[in-house]
């Protein structure tokens, strides 16, 4: 048992300084970030399969829309549909436990609603998540303290601009919103990945159907993964936003940057 054992703590040992010490990368241009809220079916059957045959990552934020996400299929994913987005690589993000607006929450309810989905993860195999995404884009001082008690690295916003990491927030990530047939929000939004900014879009349904405000054609939406594709743009999820960007160093930055 000893021969068995030196050899795996050795391992381990060599394993723990290499990860305290790694080193981020640089943030390169052209690096894009794509998000997906809701849990809208497609998002299974059309999105997943068509990111992963590109090669790209993404973080797909779910919650169980009321009233009807346990009842509307044609709507809602599964959670099957969504472990399997789990096993295509792609993450999975907190979108809350009913998409509730964060600054009518007391502290317990913000518990409750962030908790709830970890919850659902763990009961079907899905890591838990550790980044978020406001529900209408709606933030406050008191979701802040709660997500970082929570041990939450990245947290997504609105704001229609680029993520500048020695600006901004980790907590508070600004994202470009998509949707319908216009497509000059998206290749505007794309000039602004470079010198050390990142662009984060968000999506909705691909077609959305309950909520056609955020409707976005997928003829549309295969366009744009396309021209990423073929102009050679970095795919990630908000996840890998780690291999750039240390979160507790970039918030403890902020803060004195303020002061």
């Amino acid at each position: 048992m000893r021969r068995h054992l030196l050899p795996l703590l050795a391992i381990i040992t060599t394993a723990l300084p290499a990860q305290e010490s790694r080193q981020l990368l640089p943030v390169p241009d052209k690096l894009v970030v794509l998000t997906f809220d809701d849990a809208v079916s497609n998002h299974a059957t059309f999105v997943g399969p068509l990111l992963k045959k590109l090669g790209f990552g993404a973080t797909f934020y779910v919650c169980e829309f009321p009233p009807d996400f346990e009842t509307n299929k044609e709507q809602y994913m599964t959670w099957d549909q969504i472990k399997s987005l789990n096993d295509m690589g792609f993450e999975i993000g907190n979108h809350t436990g009913h998409h509730k607006h964060l600054n009518g929450l007391k502290k317990e309810q913000l518990v409750e609603e962030i908790e709830f989905i970890e919850k659902r993860c763990a009961g079907h195999g899905i890591p838990r998540p550790v980044t978020f995404c406001y529900p209408a884009y709606v933030t406050s001082p008191a979701a802040l303290a709660t997500l970082t008690e929570h041990g939450y690295l990245f947290a997504r916003e609105g704001h229609g601009r680029a993520y500048d990491p020695a600006k901004d927030n980790p907590l508070l990530i600004p994202s470009v919103s998509l949707s319908g047939s216009k497509t000059e929000p998206f290749y505007n939004a794309l000039k602004q990945a470079a010198n050390g900014s990142i662009v984060v879009f968000t999506f909705h349904g691909i077609p959305e159907h309950t909520h056609p405000w955020v409707n976005t054609p997928p003829e549309i939406f295969e366009q744009y993964m396309r021209y990423l594709a073929d102009n050679h743009f970095t795919v990630i999820s908000v996840r890998d936003l780690g291999r750039y960007v240390d979160p507790s160093k970039a918030r403890s930055a902020i803060v004195e940057q303020k002061h």
